[in-house]
C-alpha cells in the first residue's frame, strides 16, 4: 500500500436522504463491514484495472450521541481517480495507462453517477506520500491530535466541523487572491466548492494515516503544520512577506522530504 493521507466527511446520519438513511441505519446495527469485491477492467492490450464491483461500507464515527458515516464510495473515488490522473501525467505515459476512449468512458459515469444521488459524492480525498498544504487552511492547530494506537504507533488527526472549514477557506481565499496567488487560491476554493455540497454539521477529519510509518516520534510530536499554514496567511494579509515565505517555506519543507519518497518508490 502507498503511505497516503485522506480528508474525510462524515455526514450526520439523519442528514443523508431517507433510502441511504436506511441503508445506513441497517449498516450500523450490523457492525461490520461487508467483504469488499473486485472486477478486472482492461485499459488496453497490456493494462488493467481492478474496480470495485458492487456498492461497500463506510467509516464510522459517533460524537456527543449523534452517528457520523462516511462512505467509502470507491466506484467514485476510482473513476475520479483515473480521470485525475490523466490530466497530471505526461501524454504518453497518460495515454499507456488511460486511453483517451477509457478516460471519455469514465467521465460519462462518473456524471451519471453523480445525478443519480447526492451520496455519490466523494467523501474523501486520498493524498499518497504528502498532505497537500492546502488541506491544512481547513482546520486550526487546536483541532490537532496525536494519538497512541493499541500497537503503539502514534498518528496525527485534526477533526473540526464542514461550517468551520468552509468558513477558513472563505477567508482565506481573498487573502490569496490579493497577494497574486491566485492559482493557490483556486485550490482551497476547490475545497470549499467540495464542503458545500455536504450537510453543514457534518465533521471533516485530516488522518496523516499511513504518512506516519515514515516519521519519527519527534518529526511527529514537532509538526504545527496548520498553525504555520494560518500564521503564514495571517503574515500575508499584513503586507509581511519575509515572515509568511519563511512559515511557508519550513511547512513545505517539512513535507518535501517525505514526498521526495516517491520517486524512489
Amino acid at each position: 500500500m502507498v503511505p497516503s493521507a485522506y480528508l474525510r466527511v462524515f455526514q450526520p446520519l439523519e442528514a443523508f436522504p431517507p433510502e441511504e438513511q436506511a441503508r445506513w441505519e441497517r449498516y450500523l446495527v450490523a457492525g461490520a463491514r461487508p467483504r469488499v469485491s473486485y472486477r478486472q477492467r482492461r485499459t488496453g492490450p497490456r493494462v488493467g484495472l481492478m474496480l470495485p464491483g458492487e456498492e461497500e461500507g463506510a467509516e464510522v464515527r459517533f460524537l456527543d450521541g449523534r452517528s457520523y458515516v462516511c462512505p467509502w464510495n470507491l466506484r467514485v473515488r476510482v473513476l475520479a481517480g483515473l480521470l485525475a490522473f490523466r490530466e497530471t501525467q505526461p501524454k504518453e505515459l497518460a495515454d499507456l495507462f488511460v486511453p483517451a476512449p477509457e478516460a471519455r468512458r469514465a467521465a460519462r459515469e462518473l456524471q451519471r453517477l453523480r445525478r443519480r444521488a447526492r451520496g455519490s459524492l466523494s467523501f474523501i480525498h486520498q493524498s499518497p506520500w504528502h498532505v497537500p498544504i492546502r488541506w491544512f487552511v481547513l482546520f486550526d492547530d487546536g483541532e490537532r491530535r496525536l494519538e497512541e494506537a493499541p500497537d503503539g504507533s502514534y498518528r496525527i488527526r485534526y477533526l473540526t466541523t464542514v461550517a468551520r472549514a468552509r468558513w477558513r477557506a472563505e477567508r482565506v481565499v481573498p487573502i490569496l487572491r490579493g497577494a497574486d496567488l491566485g492559482p493557490i487560491g483556486e485550490l482551497v476554493a476547490e475545497l470549499h466548492e467540495w464542503l458545500g455540497g455536504f450537510d453543514r454539521r457534518s465533521l471533516l477529519e485530516l488522518d496523516y494515516d499511513g504518512l506516519c510509518e515514515g516519521l519519527t516520534w519527534n518529526e511527529l510530536d514537532d509538526d504545527r503544520s496548520a498553525r504555520d499554514v494560518h500564521l503564514a496567511i495571517e503574515a500575508l494579509s499584513e503586507g509581511r512577506f519575509p515572515r509568511s515565505a519563511e512559515l511557508y517555506q519550513r511547512v513545505l519543507g517539512r513535507w518535501s522530504e517525505l514526498r521526495a519518497r516517491e520517486q524512489l518508490n
